[in-house]
């Protein structure tokens, strides 16, 4: 049985503008946000979407999120090292909770996720080629949301965002180097300058 993943028009043409972005920090930031708004207008009765990333010193962050509810049901996932969006991170898999008041997967993490009203989620990692850079999530009020079609459209949308995340990052090391590159020149050019007697 074949999956019928019909895109509406908004969706394909996002998708197609991303596509061919030339990225700067405010671009990426602007555009990561239009990503998980997409994903949370896509997906029918969504409390929310997020994107998880590393910071530049190395530390998990929510890059990009619809609402506050689900930066701190990551913020969590972070302090305690535990919860599905890092699983779909870690071992590049799509990860779906059909229940979390029933789901025995991650004990510390799910009673707070549920405190907070979450009863469903789906995490998709963002993957560009060998390398895992992040997960991307939705969040549901309501045990039993996402199905396969569901996880098939989160893909989609996780590698979208991957390509971005990773012109980014492409776009921040050239910074560095280049920056780098220049201080080193200017102390050279110190060194190997005339002194003045």
């Amino acid at each position: 049985m074949s999956l019928e993943l019909p895109l509406s028009d908004e969706l394909a043409g996002v998708f197609a503008r991303m596509s061919g972005l030339l990225l700067s920090e405010e671009t990426v930031g602007s555009v990561l946000r239009l990503v998980t708004r997409l994903a949370q207008e896509t997906f029918p009765d969504t409390t929310g979407a997020g994107l998880s990333v590393l910071d530049p010193g190395g530390a998990r962050i929510t890059a990009a999120a619809t609402d506050q509810l689900v930066e701190r049901a990551d913020r969590v996932q972070y302090e305690m090292e535990s919860g599905p969006c890092l699983v779909a991170w870690a071992d590049r898999v799509v990860v779906r909770v059909d229940d979390l008041a029933h789901d025995t997967r991650w004990p510390r993490w799910t009673p707070f996720a549920t405190e907070l009203g979450l009863r469903a989620s789906l995490s998709a990692p963002l993957v560009a080629g060998d390398t895992a850079l992040g997960a991307m999530k939705v969040y549901g009020t309501r045990p039993g949301m996402y199905g396969a079609r569901e996880e098939s459209l989160l893909s989609m949308f996780a590698t979208q965002a991957a390509v971005l995340v990773a012109n980014a990052k492409s776009y921040a090391d050239a910074h560095r180097v280049s920056a780098g590159l220049q201080a080193s020149m200017r102390g050279r050019d110190r060194s190997t300058s005339p002194r003045e007697s």
